[in-house]
């Protein structure tokens, strides 16, 4: 049944604890501060399925499901910026049973760690009888890592063979939990819970939470999936999505803590009726699998969710995914209101400082020098070298997402494209510009190297990497491609403008 299910999605659309952010949000609310830098929905408009937004330490953090091995996360100074943010490569896997078909990625703060929770299949396997859940740990207390992998998360009483999926973690009196969807005993796709001994380790059986016993929970398929906790006043919620993402039905349910044992079903009511469902007024269909986060000054609870736009948009990388303001009930239950349309300028997350970057510097880590178009030229060919960082636009890029896990660098003088000489694939070939030609010599996967944001530049097509010559230090040194060395000279921070 529950394979079943699975493949149909695919058809249709494709502590113990310190700092824990699991969607705790809104606590005391001091009075409102100005309101952020405006934006618009969508705030990701290329795979934005299952989007999780954090944010941290001055910058906003939004991670999706990839549908590939590899996941990809974007950071921005504010929510409207995380539009047209580059999305950097954060992990891949090509292991055998986990190196595939990456959903619904979730980043906590754990420990003075980041903690990385998603999903994976089997390599070669059809989908998607395969998926279970693993986590990562990030190095330090950067959210773009490096991570190393640490667990797969499942439970023997899981059905089929350990299935798990949209994991989360919930912090209630003291003790950690691992929410997912997943099926017990045969039950219908539900949401599921287990104990945790510390963020990569569960120590206990799954207990079954909730299952899809409402006609709205049972629309085009009985699903509860997405369960993500959200606590404020003393008071626990789950937020799920609810039927299936294949169909335009797909919504948000709530439960609430009323008992004493969080393990147990009979300690969770869950409302009669969706908490957040389609708008065909503003053209949003499908709205669900969402997060949570707070506004950086702290007075502001906000949703992220995603949806389609047409009533037969499926559950792939059609989806979008888009962020908006929520409100308190007087008996302090959430009020999510309704998907605001697409186009529609709202005013951001309130607190916001900094400015929306418009474009990117890429500065070389061993020389401290940016990445420039050689005398400004527009010609196809112009030389891209290192030169002293100014203000000029030829050492200015707008890093530009193609919906493939990869980049292409627009420089913004010249509106060309950082290409590989002649698609070759030797070391020492030269990075220059070029008119943008959509092929994978022109396009780069920004790979996290080190803590502090340093990437490494691969290229799409040799694999190799940008590399400052011989590792000079001076004005006018070649960029070339090289096999990757873990060197600074191959290393490059992004420092927006």
């Amino acid at each position: 049944m529950l394979r079943t299910r699975m493949r149909s999605w695919l058809a249709a659309g494709a502590a113990l604890l310190v700092g824990l952010t699991v969607a705790v949000v809104g606590l005391a609310q001091p009075a409102s501060a100005a309101p952020g830098q405006p934006f618009t929905n969508p705030v990701k408009s290329v795979k934005g399925a299952d989007p999780w937004l954090q944010y941290y330490d001055g910058n906003y953090y939004l991670i999706t499901t990839s549908f590939t091995n590899t996941l990809t996360m974007r950071k921005a100074p504010t929510l409207a910026g995380i539009a047209t943010a580059p999305s950097i490569q954060v992990w891949q896997d090509t292991t055998a049973s986990r190196g595939a078909n990456f959903w619904a990625p979730e980043i906590h703060f754990i420990n003075n760690r980041w903690y990385l929770y998603y999903s994976g299949a089997q390599v070669g396997a059809a989908c998607c009888d395969t998926q279970r859940t693993h986590v990562l740990e990030s190095a330090g207390t950067d959210p773009l890592g490096p991570y190393t992998y640490r667990n797969i998360l499942t439970g023997s009483n899981l059905n089929p063979g350990g299935w798990l999926i949209d994991a989360s973690v919930l912090q209630l009196n003291g003790a950690l939990y691992l929410l997912g969807s997943g099926s017990i005993n045969g039950s219908a796709q539900s949401l599921v819970i287990a104990p945790m001994s510390n963020p990569y380790t569960i120590s206990g059986s799954f207990s079954l939470l909730s299952s899809p016993t409402y006609s709205w929970e049972q629309q085009e398929g009985n699903v509860n999936e997405g369960p993500v906790a959200l606590q404020r006043n003393g008071q626990t919620y789950i937020v799920y999505s609810a039927s299936a993402c294949w169909g335009p039905n797909y919504k948000l349910g709530r439960l609430t803590y009323t008992g004493t044992n969080p393990l147990s079903a009979s300690s969770w009511t869950k409302t009669a009726t969706p908490v957040f469902q389609r708008n065909d007024a503003n053209s949003v269909y499908a709205p669900g699998h969402n997060g949570f986060f707070t506004s950086p000054d702290g007075t502001e609870n906000w949703i992220v969710y995603h949806a389609n736009s047409s009533a037969s948009g499926g559950c792939g990388n059609g989806r979008t995914t888009r962020a908006q303001k929520f409100t308190w009930n007087a008996d302090g239950t959430p009020n999510f209101g309704t998907p605001v349309a697409l186009g529609s300028t709202l005013a951001g997350p309130a607190g916001e400082t900094a400015s929306t970057p418009t474009a990117y510097r890429i500065v070389n880590r061993n020389s401290g020098k940016c990445l420039d178009v050689a005398g400004s030229s527009t010609a196809d060919g112009a030389n891209i070298q290192q030169w002293t960082c100014g203000s000029g636009n030829n050492q200015r890029w707008r890093i530009e997402d193609q919906g493939d896990d990869t980049n292409r660098l627009v420089n913004v003088a010249t509106g060309k494209v950082a290409d590989l000489a002649d698609c070759g694939s030797a070391d020492g070939t030269d990075i220059r510009q070029w008119s943008w030609l959509n092929n994978n010599c022109q396009k780069y996967r920004l790979i996290v190297s080190a803590t502090g944001g340093w990437v490494r530049l691969a290229n799409a097509s040799s694999g190799k990497v940008a590399d400052v010559a011989n590792c000079g230090t001076g004005d006018g040194v070649d960029v070339r491609q090289w096999t990757w060395l873990n060197n600074n000279c191959q290393q490059w921070q992004l420092q927006p403008v």
